[in-house]
C-alpha cells in the first residue's frame, strides 16, 4: 500500500533539513521541544523515577506502573534515537503505552548516549538495569519473578537485542522475550546488503544517506559494525535466545535487516514472529502511534508476552 496520508503529510510538511554537520546539543534541545506536557499525557496508576545502582553505575530509570496489583511482569524499555538522541522525557508516551496495553511495569532506561559516552557505556547501562530488576526487582519493583522482557525502538532494539545475547552469553537466562520494533540490527551500511536500502532511500523520512552521519556518533565513539554486540545480525549463532517479535515497517530502509534477523532466529529453533506494518516507515511507534493501525503494535504486543 502506499505511504499512510497521515504521515505523507507529515513528512511534506518537514522543512529541508540544515546543511552542515550534525549537532547533537540542538538536535536533543529540538526533539525534547515536541514532549508533551505532563498532564496531557496517558494516566497511569503510577509513574516514578529512579536511579538504578547498577554494576555499570548509576542510572536513571523511569517506572510506570499500569494499576495497583501485588505483584507483576516486567518489560525493560530502550528508546531509539541513533544512540545520541532520545531520552525518557522523548520516549514517555510509548512507555506508558506500553505499560497500559501490555499490564507490565515498564521500566524504561534513561541510558548514556553518544558521543559523550564511549560504547559500550550505553550497552552496559541497558544491561546492568536488566540484571538489577531481576535482582531488587522482587522488594523494589513488585516483580513476579515470570515475565521480564526486554523491548526497544530503532538503535534502542539495537540494544535490545544485543542484552538478549550478551544475557545468553552470561548464563543470564531470566530474559523471558526481546520485542524489537524496526530495530537497527546491522551498521554497516553498504547500500547493496539489502533491498529496502535501495527501495526506501529517500521520501520516507528516514533516509538511506542519512544512517552512515546519524549513527557516525556511535561509531566513531569505538562501536565496530563487526561487533556481534553492535550489530546484531552478525552473530553467529542465535540458538537459545529469547523469543522475538520484530516490528517492520514496510517502507522503512531497515526493513530488511529486520526481517532477515526474524528469519534466523526462526533458523536457529528461536520462536520469532516478524510483523510488518503496511504504509509506514522508520520511527512510526515513536511518532505515528496516535494512527489506530499503527497503535495496534501495542495490542500485537500484548499478545506476543500473552503466548508464554
Amino acid at each position: 500500500m502506499p505511504l499512510h496520508p497521515e504521515i505523507a503529510k507529515f513528512l511534506a510538511g518537514l522543512p529541508a533539513p540544515a546543511g552542515g554537520p550534525l549537532d547533537p546539543v540542538a538536535l536533543r534541545a529540538a526533539d525534547e521541544a515536541h514532549v508533551a506536557p505532563p498532564e496531557e499525557r496517558l494516566p497511569l496508576h503510577a509513574v516514578e523515577d529512579v536511579t538504578a545502582r547498577t554494576a555499570s553505575g548509576e542510572v536513571p530509570v523511569r517506572i510506570y506502573t499500569p494499576a495497583e496489583a501485588d505483584r507483576h511482569g516486567v518489560l525493560v524499555y530502550f528508546h531509539g534515537g541513533a544512540f545520541f538522541l532520545g531520552s525518557l522525557d522523548t520516549h514517555d508516551h510509548v512507555a506508558r503505552s506500553l505499560a497500559k496495553e501490555t499490564g507490565l511495569k515498564v521500566v524504561s532506561v534513561g541510558y548514556r548516549l553518544a558521543p559523550e559516552a564511549a560504547f559500550p557505556a550505553g550497552l552496559d547501562d541497558c544491561y546492568a538495569v536488566v540484571r538489577w530488576v531481576a535482582g531488587q526487582g522482587e522488594s523494589l519493583l513488585a516483580w513476579d519473578g515470570t515475565t521480564l522482557a526486554v523491548a526497544g525502538d530503532s538503535s534502542g532494539g539495537t540494544f535490545a537485542a544485543a542484552v538478549a545475547a550478551r544475557a545468553h552469553d552470561d548464563g543470564f537466562d531470566r530474559i523471558t522475550h526481546q520485542i524489537l520494533y524496526y530495530p537497527s540490527l546491522d551498521l554497516d551500511f553498504d547500500v547493496d546488503r539489502y533491498a529496502s536500502l535501495r527501495e526506501n532511500a529517500v521520501g520516507y523520512g528516514l533516509e538511506t544517506a542519512g544512517l552512515k552521519p546519524f549513527n557516525a556518533f556511535y561509531l566513531d565513539s569505538g562501536a565496530d559494525p563487526a561487533d556481534p554486540l553492535v550489530s546484531p545480525i552478525k552473530r553467529a549463532d542465535l540458538g537459545g535466545l529469547p523469543p522475538a517479535l520484530v516490528v517492520t515497517g514496510e517502507y522503512d530502509p531497515m526493513r530488511d535487516e529486520g526481517e532477515l534477523y526474524g528469519r534466523r532466529l526462526r533458523e536457529a529453533g528461536v520462536e520469532a514472529t516478524v510483523s510488518r506494518y503496511e504504509g509506514a516507515g522508520h520511527g512510526f511507534v515513536q511518532h505515528f502511534s496516535w494512527i489506530p493501525e499503527y497503535h495496534r503494535v501495542f495490542e500485537e504486543t500484548r499478545d506476543f508476552l500473552g503466548r508464554r
